[in-house]
């Protein structure tokens, strides 16, 4: 089905689980059987337009959803009049048709908290978006990614990610790998978001039509840096850390038996010493870490969101891969360069902070560490404290010895960590 089917299948759900009505008790409502729904909610089939009027009713919608169904199935009757080619003379007033139907959905309210009515019309009437552009779409993402809440920045990289898909069908030959490119970067942030949310099953697949955009750019040092990316977002609650090594150590592969140093590599190497920081293999944690630096030093090239050879990049590294072995001199040395700088994104400054509470947990100082582990997270507003510091505030907690996690503070943070551990609704 068309990408606008799907977006509008997304927003049925949304507000099918905003109304706390679930799959099967929709589906007696038109009726049909609840797998139907499903594939109405996935985009996989278009929804008849009386049973759309029967579900816009039961989940409160107020008419929006009828009004987004009339301007999608608008969209979708004008682009196969596109593809027959009889769309011609008459041009003109289809687009002014679809705008007043848009225009007229619009008036009735902003649907669930984005504008995806909007994007639908960018997708339907605009001429595609020039690569420049899209490189600036990646750029204005990432920078949400880092400052926002992951709830906000959800849908709108999402719309962007269906018009891309949408664009790539009839890009020019010369455009496509390019394209590719952005599709790699932008799935993997979207992985990413989803991974602050706690949507695992989501994040997994967005990561692999990220690396399944990365292999069709054909471009080695992508290839590596998305799963480069992947392997470390992976290790908040996405897969086990032994699973994370063997994805690592094949993304280390690409680069061959004699390696250059490249963005790619230099991201794969920080991943592969935080995960062996992790299992407890400090040893190969240090000598990981020490590759990883000689590498760092000889790259300087920058791949925003993936690659920044900037100090903070490489002392965030230090600190997890020194506090998970408790050695506290260079912890504290690397994390004051963390936080006297400026890193870009919140998660940063609190994740070292959690490195010190857990390197303070290691060296026997339980009540202290999980106190300032509470204290980290609690300083955050609720949005801001996703699955990305969380689940660091975990592994504090995984390190506390067993014979000592009834004590009242440890009692206290596993409470925290379940109530701020709930998967997001996106």
């Amino acid at each position: 089905m068309h990408a606008s089917w799907k977006a509008f299948g997304a927003a049925m759900r949304l507000y099918r689980e905003r109304s706390e009505m679930g799959l099967r008790e929709t589906a007696a409502l038109v009726p049909v059987d609840f797998t139907v729904v499903g594939k109405w909610e996935r985009g996989v089939h278009q929804p008849p337009e009386k049973a759309v009027k029967v579900i816009d009713g039961a989940v409160g919608a107020d008419g929006q959803l009828i009004a987004l169904y009339a301007t999608v199935a608008e969209h979708h009757r004008m682009r196969t009049l596109a593809e027959k080619g009889t769309r011609g003379e008459d041009e003109e007033m289809e687009r002014r048709r679809l705008l007043q139907l848009a225009a007229a959905s619009v008036g009735l309210g902003s649907l669930v908290g984005d504008e995806p009515i909007r994007r639908l019309l960018d997708m339907t009437l605009n001429a595609p978006r020039s690569v420049e552009d899209w490189h600036l779409t990646c750029a204005d993402h990432l920078h949400g990614v880092r400052t926002l809440p992951a709830a906000q920045v959800h849908d709108d990289l999402l719309m962007d990610l269906l018009g891309l898909q949408e664009q790539l069908r009839t890009a020019d030959a010369g455009d496509v790998v390019e394209l590719q490119r952005v599709a790699a970067e932008l799935s993997a942030y979207h992985a990413s978001v989803l991974t602050r949310l706690g949507d695992r099953g989501a994040a997994l697949r967005w990561y692999r039509t990220a690396r399944g955009a990365a292999d069709a750019a054909d471009d080695l040092d992508l290839r590596m840096l998305i799963r480069a990316h992947e392997a470390e977002h992976s290790l908040f609650g996405l897969r086990d850390p032994a699973t994370v090594l063997q994805l690592i150590e094949g993304a280390i592969q690409f680069a061959g038996p004699s390696p250059k140093p490249s963005p790619g590599l230099a991201s794969a190497l920080r991943t592969k010493a935080h995960v062996l920081a992790i299992l407890r293999r400090h040893v190969e944690a240090r000598q990981t870490m020490r590759q990883f630096l000689d590498v760092a030093e000889k790259n300087k090239r920058v791949v925003a969101g993936f690659w920044e050879p900037s100090n903070y990049h490489v002392y965030v590294t230090l600190s997890q891969v020194h506090a998970a072995a408790g050695d506290e001199a260079e912890a504290g040395r690397a994390q004051e360069h963390v936080l006297t700088g400026t890193p870009s994104g919140y998660h940063i400054p609190a994740n070292v902070r959690l490195h010190a509470a857990l390197c303070t947990v290691v060296n026997g100082g339980v009540k202290e560490g999980v106190q300032q582990a509470v204290e980290t997270i609690a300083s955050l507003p609720s949005g801001y404290r996703h699955h990305l510091i969380t689940e660091t505030g975990r592994r504090v907690l995984r390190a506390v010895p067993i014979e000592q996690r009834e004590q009242s503070a440890v009692v206290e943070f596993r409470a925290v960590l379940a109530i701020e551990g709930r998967p997001s609704a996106v």
